[in-house]
């Protein structure tokens, strides 16, 4: 359908069911290819469209999904209905891990699809088929990486094998959770998306190592000994948060976005310490 956006890309949409994740990794020469590739819904699936993408096999997807349909049914259900199914590709994980990949038969080379446990990988106008090889291949090699990393990894492995022979110019990262968005009020962990930039995979990553300094979860706390509370006090103070220190902690804290790390100033996140360091000290964050 010429109507449809041409999204010549790779993705790979995958789970984690230990963590209870789902989500999709793309990159394109295409504009903010995040805007129309990556689905996903905690406790369902995820999905990813692409080549002269169908958009509404996200949410259609998402729906058949959330009624407990397998990835292989889904794919099924939504190319039956389509009448312009032979130019669409399409990678669907559905809640038990399960995957399934399509292809159509008008889409433009190179194209093709992988699956995996967990895991559907897909590409068109690609340089050959090492693109989509090198999605799987890494995704099930970062085994017990937590799943964001995971997808990143496998979409800087697949441009090195090659990517979209037309060049780079967008990428997202789309993963969810039960709970897991900003204060457990949504399921959306991580939504990121670099829309035109020279190299975009890079640029997702650097998105993404500040996303987890921000929002990531606490592993360990630092005990706030005296001579830490003491430090605290003359980092803030340098900063011009002077006063009591709970008040300058978390009037600070709250201007660098890093509220979701802090919990009081009894015990800190090292993530929160190793901000203000730097950040008093001019060395940036």
């Amino acid at each position: 359908m010429a109507s449809a956006p041409l999204v010549a890309t790779y993705s790979l949409a995958a789970c984690d069911l230990d963590a209870g994740q789902w989500g999709v990794a793309t990159q394109s020469k295409f504009l903010a290819v995040g805007s129309v590739v990556p689905w996903a819904r905690a406790g369902a699936g995820a999905v990813a469209t692409q080549a002269y993408a169908n958009p509404t096999y996200g949410p259609d997807g998402l729906a058949l999904l959330e009624q407990g349909l397998s990835a292989q049914e889904v794919v099924d259900r939504l190319t039956a209905a389509d009448d312009g199914r032979d130019q669409r590709q399409l990678g669907v994980v559905d809640a038990r891990g399960g995957s399934a990949s399509f292809t159509g038969s008008a889409c433009m080379d190179w194209a093709g699809g992988l699956t995996g446990d967990g895991w559907a990988a897909q590409g068109n106008i690609l340089v050959s088929e090492d693109t989509v090889a090198a999605l799987g291949q890494t995704f099930e090699a970062t085994a017990g990486r937590p799943l964001a990393e995971r997808l990143l990894e496998a979409l800087a492995a697949a441009q090195a094998a090659g990517g979209d022979r037309r060049g780079q110019q967008s990428a997202a990262l789309l993963v969810v959770e039960p709970g897991g968005g900003y204060a457990g009020f949504t399921d959306v962990l991580v939504d990121l998306r670099v829309d035109d930039h020279p190299t975009p995979i890079p640029e997702l990553a650097r998105l993404y190592g500040l996303h987890e300094e921000l929002f990531g979860k606490t592993e360990e706390w630092l005990e706030v000994d005296e001579g830490l509370r003491a430090e605290l006090v003359e980092r803030l103070a340098r900063l011009g948060y002077e006063g009591d220190l709970d008040d300058a902690f978390g009037r600070w804290s709250g201007s660098e976005n890093l509220e979701e790390r802090v919990d009081g100033v009894e015990r800190i996140d090292p993530v929160v310490v190793d901000h203000l360091r730097r950040q008093s000290d001019g060395r940036g964050v």
